[in-house]
Parts: C-alpha cells; sequence; structure tokens
C-alpha cells in the first residue's frame, strides 16, 4: 500500500494565536492572503464558520502569462473540527479541477504572549497524481502563509481628514 503524500509548512507570527487562527475565519481577513496570487483577483470570500459549514473563495486567473484569457478557481472547504485558538481541519478541493477532496489540518501553537507557530499539514492522498502535486501545494501555502504575515503585521493607523 502506497505512503499518503503529506505537505508540511510552518511559519511563525508575532502576534497572538487568536489573530492568527481568527484570520482564517473572518472573510475581511481571509480574503487577502487564502489562494490570493499576483497575476489573480479574488472575487468573493464566504465563510460559514462552523463545523460542517465551511468557505468559498473564489478566485479569477489568467490561464496563462501574458494571456488574456481567464478562469475562476473556486476553492472550497467543509469544516471538520474549529477548536479556537487552537486546531483548524477542514476537507478541501478546487473546481474546475475534479479531484477529490483532501485534508488540511491548522496547528496554531502558542510561544509566548505575542508569538505563534502555525503547523499547516495537508493530506494529499496516496500515488503519482499527489506525488506530482506536493511540491506546488507546499509553495502554494507557504506564499499564502507568508502573506498573511503581511496582513497580521501591518498596522493601520485612524488618520483624519480635515476639511
Amino acid at each position: 500500500m502506497p505512503d499518503p503524500v503529506l505537505v508540511r509548512v510552518t511559519h511563525r507570527y508575532n502576534v497572538s494565536v487568536e489573530r492568527v487562527f481568527d484570520a482564517w475565519l473572518t472573510p475581511a481577513q481571509a480574503a487577502r492572503f487564502l489562494f490570493a496570487t499576483r497575476t489573480g483577483n479574488v472575487l468573493q470570500c464566504q465563510i460559514k464558520p462552523e463545523v460542517g459549514g465551511g468557505f468559498t473563495v473564489t478566485d479569477r486567473r489568467p490561464i496563462g502569462d501574458g494571456e488574456e484569457s481567464f478562469f475562476d478557481a473556486e476553492h472550497r472547504g467543509t469544516y471538520v473540527e474549529i477548536d479556537r485558538p487552537s486546531r483548524l481541519v477542514f476537507d478541501f478541493g478546487v473546481e474546475p479541477f475534479l479531484s477529490p477532496p483532501t485534508r488540511v489540518t491548522l496547528d496554531f501553537v502558542p510561544m509566548g504572549i505575542s508569538i505563534c507557530e502555525l503547523v499547516l499539514t495537508h493530506q494529499l492522498g496516496e500515488g503519482a497524481e499527489a506525488r506530482a502535486y506536493a511540491e506546488r501545494t507546499r509553495q502554494g501555502w507557504t506564499r499564502m502563509l507568508e502573506q498573511l504575515e503581511k496582513i497580521l503585521s501591518t498596522r493601520s493607523w485612524g488618520f483624519k481628514t480635515v476639511a
């Protein structure tokens, strides 16, 4: 029996574990890092943050670099476990790609008052197709976790405009 293909990515954040966890379930924040790409455009981000609920993030992407044609990738997840602020588990799939859903587990580890480590494990399944997507999947999650850091570390200053 072949071994399952696992992709594991970790990232450390200089904010509280609660802030990192909540970003995954807050549409306004999630739309800024979940499946957002340099050349794509997130059209919608809907989240129903409860076990059995889920998320849909629709991203419009060019078909090829420099192409004028686009397609909409619909990233869907169904929450299997929500244990704030320590664990989030969802079954994941992307349309129009018709592969069976895969399992993503996020473990949020407090490392201090304002330090958190996120360990993301994506079970891609077994076989050649899973192995073929492993490195691309690792790169994608790594970029998303780096983008999340930018979002969480950006301060919003309340400037007022004087008329």
